[in-house]
């Protein structure tokens, strides 16, 4: 059983730095991808960023590569998303899912946190 607890959101303004973390408990996470996925109106959600633990590896979507940066903190068992330059087009509530490296689907969820970038 894997908790994940999110927070840092918050309002900023166009081109401000918000960081986001979701602390997990649980099993090692070797095992896990973990994701920031946003919550996108009228859509099942939209991949952000992807890190996969056990080796590092990182996904961004287009729209965020060279503003975020989504990485891990083995010691404290959690991962961060590191928001800059934000947009207001970045508005949006941001949910942590872990996946088992073996499945697709996203078994696990933090409980998500806003993040509202002004213009």
């Amino acid at each position: 059983q894997v908790q994940l607890v999110e927070s840092g959101g918050g309002l900023v303004q166009t081109g401000g730095s918000l960081r986001l973390s979701c602390a997990v408990s649980g099993p090692t996470l070797d095992h896990f991808a973990m994701t920031w996925i946003r919550r996108v109106s009228g859509n099942d959600g939209f991949r952000v960023a992807s890190i996969i633990w056990k080796d590092n590896t990182t996904y961004y979507a287009q729209s965020v590569k060279g503003r975020f940066t989504i990485f891990r903190d083995n010691a404290q068992s959690t991962v961060h998303l590191q928001m800059n330059d934000l947009k207001p087009e970045d508005t949006d509530i941001y949910y942590c899912a872990a996946r088992v490296l073996s499945s697709t689907e996203y078994t696990y969820w933090g409980q998500g946190t806003q993040v509202t970038v002004s213009s």
